[in-house]
């Protein structure tokens, strides 16, 4: 894990992200608005975690947060301009890691297949 977000950090750092800020990012430009609750279920993250991540992506002019007219205890999240126009250039974020993991991309999906399975099965015992 550490090696394979090593590959990732030169490639995010132009864009002032780190791998857990850019995961927001992603679940974001999958859809946007959404809930704090609604993306740490998707990242399995927890908002003591996912909180800062937000508040720093914020600062940086890419989201912005506010809370949901219909229940004030929702926090929506938002993409800014800037962090919609940031998409682009995270476009090229998977090849270079293709690229710089020399492995094929085959070989990374069987990866995240198996990975899923395996994540699935330990939130399924936790439960």
């Amino acid at each position: 894990n550490r090696s394979v977000l090593a590959v990732y950090r030169p490639l995010l750092e132009p864009m002032r992200l780190t791998h857990p800020q850019y995961l927001v990012m992603l679940a974001l430009w999958e859809e946007s608005p959404r809930s704090v609750k609604d993306i740490g279920a998707a990242l399995q993250l927890d908002s003591a975690t996912l909180s800062p991540l937000l508040k720093r992506l914020d600062t940086l002019g890419y989201v912005v947060r506010r809370r949901d007219a219909a229940d004030e205890r929702r926090m929506i999240v938002d993409l800014t301009a800037d962090g919609r126009a940031l998409r682009e250039h995270a476009l090229t974020i998977p090849p270079a890691v293709v690229r710089a993991l020399g492995v094929d991309l085959a070989t990374l999906e069987e990866l995240h297949r198996v990975l899923t399975i395996v994540n699935t099965a330990a939130l399924e015992a936790a439960e």
